[in-house]
C-alpha cells in the first residue's frame, strides 16, 4: 500500500513540473509576439517617414531645377514671297520661314547686292533708296550656312500690289511708270496652246491687243477722254498706270465688241481658257464691282490652280480676292 502511494505521489509531481515548463512556455511565446508587432508597427511608420521625406525632396528638386528644353536646330529657311517690292523711302518689314517650325533660333540677317537700290535699316526693314532692281539675300543666325535668295524692285512714287500671289492692276491699285516686264513668257507660252487646241476644235482665236507701256496706255486713255469725255471713257479704258495691259499678263483677242462674247469663240473661250490659266476679266452684269463694261474680249493670265478656281467661283477678279476697284 505503501508503495502504491509513493507512485501516484511520483506521477502527480511529474504532472506538476510539466505543467509548469508548459505555462512558462506560453507565457514566452505571448512576449515574444508582442515585441514582433510592435517593432513592425515601427518600422512601418519610419518607412513610411522617409517615403514622404524623399517625395518632398524630389518636389522640391522639380521646383527648383526645372528640365532643361530640348534643342531644335534650323534645317532650311526661306523668304514667304517670291520677290520683293519697295516704294522708295518706305521701309517694309518681310516674312521669313523656318522648317522645322519648332525651331529654337529663328532669328535671322538680311543683306542686300546693290545698297544704291535698296538697304537694311537698323530694324531690319528693307528701304528703297532708289528705282531698280538687286536681290536681298536671308541667313540663318542657328546656322549662317543656311541661306535664301530673291529679287528685289524699289520704286518711286508705288509698287505693284500682289494679294493671294496675284498681282493686282485695277482703278485702286496701280503699277508704277517704271514697270515695264513686257510680254509675260508663262502667259503667252500658254496663250498659244490655247489658240493651238481652239484650232482643232474649228475656233479661230487671234491677239488684237497685248502688252502696252505706261506711255502707250497713256496715250490710247488720253484719246478716248478726248472723244468721249473722262467720266465714259473711264467705263472703258484704264488710266494709265491702272492698265492690266501693262503687267504683261492680259491680251485682247478677236474683235472688241460685246458681240463677241455670243460667237462662237467667245463661247468656247468663256468656257475654256481657265484651263489654260485665263479669265474672263470683265464679265457681265459685274461692271459695278469691276469698275468696267463687259469685255468678252480681255483674258487675264493667273495660272491654271488659280484661274480653275475664279471661274468654279463664279466671281470676278474683286469678288473672289475681296478688294475694290475705284479711283481715289
Amino acid at each position: 500500500m505503501d508503495k502504491m502511494k509513493k507512485i501516484i505521489t511520483l506521477i502527480l509531481i511529474i504532472i506538476v513540473f510539466l505543467s509548469a515548463v508548459l505555462f512558462a512556455m506560453f507565457f514566452v511565446d505571448r512576449y515574444r509576439m508582442s515585441n514582433f508587432n510592435e517593432n513592425t508597427t515601427a518600422d512601418s511608420q519610419n518607412d513610411g517617414l522617409q517615403t514622404d521625406e524623399t517625395t518632398d525632396k524630389q518636389t522640391e528638386d522639380a521646383q527648383t531645377d526645372p528640365p532643361e528644353p530640348t534643342y531644335v536646330p534650323v534645317s532650311e529657311i526661306s523668304f514667304a514671297d517670291t520677290q520683293v517690292l519697295l516704294v522708295v523711302g518706305q521701309p517694309k518689314s518681310v516674312s521669313i520661314n523656318f522648317l522645322p517650325e519648332n525651331a529654337t533660333n529663328k532669328g535671322f540677317e538680311l543683306s542686300v547686292s546693290d545698297t544704291a537700290i535698296a538697304t537694311v535699316d537698323e530694324n531690319g526693314n528693307l528701304v528703297g533708296v532708289s528705282e531698280g532692281s538687286c536681290t536681298v539675300t536671308v541667313k540663318s543666325v542657328d546656322n549662317p550656312e543656311l541661306t535664301a535668295t530673291v529679287n528685289l524692285s524699289s520704286y518711286i512714287g508705288v509698287a505693284p500690289t500682289y494679294i493671294d500671289g496675284i498681282l493686282v492692276v485695277n482703278k485702286t491699285y496701280a503699277l508704277p511708270k517704271s514697270y515695264a516686264p513686257g510680254w509675260d513668257a508663262e502667259a503667252s507660252s500658254f496663250l498659244l496652246a490655247m489658240f493651238a487646241d481652239a484650232k482643232l476644235e474649228g475656233i479661230n482665236l487671234w491677239v488684237n491687243s497685248g502688252y502696252r507701256s505706261y506711255i502707250d496706255q497713256y496715250i490710247i486713255y488720253n484719246d478716248y477722254v478726248a472723244k468721249d469725255g473722262q467720266a465714259e471713257a473711264d467705263t472703258y479704258s484704264a488710266r494709265p498706270g491702272h492698265s492690266e495691259h501693262q503687267s504683261g499678263l492680259a491680251f485682247d483677242l478677236n474683235n472688241l465688241t460685246q458681240e463677241f462674247g455670243s460667237s462662237p469663240e467667245g463661247i468656247w473661250l468663256a468656257n475654256n481658257c481657265h484651263k489654260y490659266g485665263f479669265i474672263i476679266r470683265y464679265q457681265k452684269d459685274k461692271e459695278h464691282i469691276t469698275g468696267y463694261i463687259y469685255e468678252p474680249w480681255h483674258i487675264r493670265y493667273l495660272g491654271v490652280e488659280k484661274a480653275t478656281e475664279v471661274y468654279e467661283s463664279g466671281l470676278c477678279l474683286e469678288e473672289f480676292l475681296g478688294i475694290t476697284s475705284s479711283y481715289s
